[in-house]
């Protein structure tokens, strides 16, 4: 079977916009997603039926077993999955959930408080995306439902806290990613004693879209700033209705489950505690058994730089659902409501499995037509230099929404941004590697066939294409104003006045917001 490349052509860019757009089109995630895999396999094999239909099979078959072996990544993220709606409707069955809910009713006294809360959480637990969005939405999920919150505004703000928290942290799975990818850079163009965590810090401030993406939602949950088809759904839930009834029951939710009387909180916290704890012990542990094996130095940064998140996040949650478990057998809840739930559960991440499935498929596809290095190509064109460091910001963000990975175009981009950098003003390469970073974040945000995207709506339990729909108008404001900001970044090259300009142009966007969430 020969594979045509399509590595300097614009064609390589038509299946993530076929498949995206007949998402938003549609609605229907994974009638658009197969359309742009076949239409993907077509163009590889020169429009061979045969040859397609052996590749799609190669590809999908690649997902659980590759060159030999188990993909335990793969494995593990959706082993993880599955034992967590398990937890989560353990949860429920054990009748924690509601007395939680019952409990912070006297604590979480609002709408607002139950959105700051959950913002909380999410700023709070930053050691992974994908384990900050299921996680924070399972324990947030009771209280939002009784303050009539959206599912919808629930996804947009577990999105909204995941990645943009996760990509200036350095203490999580994506920081010791990026410190990595910038070490190498560095060292390559001659910065071999430079530091790299301290090269990390100085970038936070230069995410722009990061840290915008925080300041607005801060400002959408404390002012109910809802705008657009996200203004639709927060009147829906005012009535009762969460989400949309007439699409069926989203990824993640149980909420057909019988639920004991004897729940008590720490049936909640407890269990998920020993999850939190445990996850970062198997990171922490399997950091340093890589390190060890390489002959290096133990250090925490080191170990998070080496982690396997998916094996870590998997166990982590075989350990929280034991604990939960027993303690749903000492608060003496029967043994059918246990299997019941366990059942309940791991169905109930069945859409969210599927979804994940053929949004890697697709990645696949994608990276056999070399989209990224296309994209990435574009940057090499005639572009001003003072405009670099926006083209940049366009372009990752472009990258990621047809691509769906942050991390893909992390590893694409930054070494281009370093490159152009080096060749023109080595003092501009922080702000040109900070605009690669917040573009890639920004077009994840977008996109329909983003993991973070889709785990966000699972971990909200909302229709995956809602959430997209939602999120998009405050993902645009941010990109707006970030875009300006490295405008004037480019031109100055002064970080006070990129910083001024989006302050400005922030706080003018929250009063039109304002305005508008009012009429």
């Amino acid at each position: 079977m020969m594979i045509i490349s399509y590595a300097d052509s614009a064609l390589s860019v038509l299946p993530p916009v076929v498949a995206i757009t007949l998402a938003i089109l549609t609605r229907k995630v994974l009638l658009s997603l197969g359309v742009g895999i076949i239409f993907g396999a077509l163009l590889l094999t020169d429009f061979s039926l045969l040859s397609s239909g052996e590749y799609i099979a190669t590809t999908v078959s690649q997902l659980v077993w590759k060159d030999a072996a188990l993909n335990s990544w793969n494995v593990y993220i959706l082993g993880f999955l599955i034992v967590l709606g398990m937890i989560t409707a353990l949860i429920t069955v054990s009748g924690s959930a509601r007395a939680f809910a019952d409990w912070a009713k006297l604590r979480i006294r609002n709408k607002r408080d139950a959105k700051l809360m959950t913002m909380f959480l999410g700023c709070v637990v930053f050691i992974d995306d994908y384990f900050n969005s299921l996680v924070v939405g399972s324990i947030s999920r009771p209280i939002t439902d009784r303050y009539h919150v959206s599912r919808a505004k629930l996804a947009y703000i577990l999105d909204s806290t995941a990645a943009p928290i996760c990509v200036i942290s350095p203490v999580s799975s994506w920081g010791a990613y990026i410190i990595a990818l910038i070490g190498g850079i560095l060292t390559a163009h001659g910065f071999a004693d430079t530091g790299h965590l301290s090269v990390f810090i100085q970038m936070i401030p230069m995410n722009f879209y990061a840290l915008i993406s925080l300041l607005l939602l801060l400002c959408v949950a404390t002012f109910s700033l809802d705008v657009g088809p996200l203004r639709q759904h927060e009147l829906n839930a005012l009535r009762g209705d969460l989400f949309d009834e007439s699409k069926g029951q989203p990824p993640g939710a149980t909420a057909d489950l019988p639920e004991a009387d004897t729940g008590k909180v720490i049936g909640l916290f407890l269990p998920i505690a020993i999850l939190v704890f445990a996850t970062v012990y198997f990171m922490v542990s399997s950091g340093a058994d890589a390190l060890a094996s390489s002959e290096l130095p133990f250090s925490v940064l080191g170990a998070f730089e080496n982690t396997d998140v998916s094996s870590s996040l998997f166990f982590g949650s075989i350990v929280g659902f034991i604990a939960t478990v027993v303690l749903a057998i000492k608060q003496k809840v029967a043994w059918s409501m246990l299997l019941q739930g366990m059942r309940v559960g791991a169905l109930s991440m069945l859409p969210a499995v599927y979804i994940l499935l053929f949004a890697w498929t697709i990645a696949g596809v994608i990276g056999e037509l070399e989209t990224g290095k296309y994209m990435a190509s574009l940057a090499t064109d005639n572009i001003p230099f003072a405009l670099l460091p926006a083209g940049l910001f366009l372009l990752a963000g472009v990258t990621a929404f047809s691509t769906g990975t942050s991390w893909g175009t992390f590893g694409i981009m930054l070494p281009i941004a370093a490159d152009m950098a080096m060749g023109s003003d080595s003092t501009m390469m922080l702000p040109m590697l900070a605009a690669v970073l917040s573009g890639a974040v920004f077009g994840d945000h977008c996109s329909p066939i983003s993991d973070t995207t889709i785990l966000s709506s699972t971990g909200a339990s909302c229709h995956h294409i809602d959430h997209v729909v939602t999120q998009l108008p405050y993902a645009l404001i941010a990109a707006t104003i970030s875009l300006v900001g490295y405008t004037v970044l480019g031109y100055t090259a002064s970080l006070v006045a990129g910083l001024i300009s989006c302050a400005v142009l922030f706080v003018l966007s929250v009063v039109i917001l304002h305005f508008w969430a009012k009429k």
